[in-house]
């Protein structure tokens, strides 16, 4: 009874999942429909031409979505040979929350690393976190391409500062923070393939 249970839960869970990605939605900066599948093309392209640039690729996130930022800096670099930066560090975040505030601790680490033709990801659940939104702004003010990812309320202001943003109908953090991490690796497996690298495989 007890595993019969567990099935049905974890079947459950797994469509929910499934079903919020499927209903992914896309838009550009002026909020017009994009493709799912064009954002993630666009998004594999931005992120090899800023490499390719000398530019690089910046992730940003808080909790969950912070884990994301520091797991798809790792793999970008490591497996996709994309040069990249998670902006997650604590000891970092600690002194400018202290020095200037919570809200800045993203923004004042784009100030101090951004290039004109840096890609910046910016990741939250809400679409709401005033740090992740300073952090877009900020990018967009030196000229940085941005990718946005969100989830929760339709109109969240997250989805109107990026190039291209995606967004999860969910309002389950696990949902959005699942798929918004399925949807990364969607990303760089994509440029792999396109970079002749083949998708990321297991190593250890």
């Amino acid at each position: 009874m007890l595993d019969s249970i567990r099935a049905s839960y974890v079947d459950g869970y797994a469509q929910a999942l499934a079903t919020a990605l499927k209903g992914a939605e896309a838009s550009d900066r002026s909020g017009k429909r994009v493709p799912v599948d064009e954002v993630v093309h666009w998004a594999s392209t931005a992120a090899r031409r800023a490499h390719d640039a000398g530019c690089k690729l910046m992730f940003v996130g808080n909790g969950g979505s912070a884990t994301t930022a520091s797991h798809m800096a790792t793999d970008y670099n490591k497996n996709g040979n994309l040069r990249t930066l998670s902006l997650n560090d604590s000891s970092m975040l600690t002194c400018l929350a202290n020095d200037y505030s919570f809200a800045d601790v993203f923004a004042k680490q784009v100030e101090f690393h951004a290039c004109k033709g840096d890609l910046l990801v910016a990741i939250s659940s809400s679409g709401k976190s005033p740090n992740i939104l300073n952090a877009a702004r900020t990018a967009r003010a030196l000229d940085c391409t941005i990718l946005t990812m969100s989830g929760f309320d339709p109109d969240n202001p997250l989805r109107r500062e990026g190039d291209m943003n995606i967004y999860l109908p969910s309002d389950f953090y696990g949902i959005v923070e699942i798929g918004h991490l399925a949807l990364c690796h969607a990303i760089l497996d994509y440029s792999m393939e396109q970079d002749g690298r083949g998708a990321a495989r297991r190593r250890d």
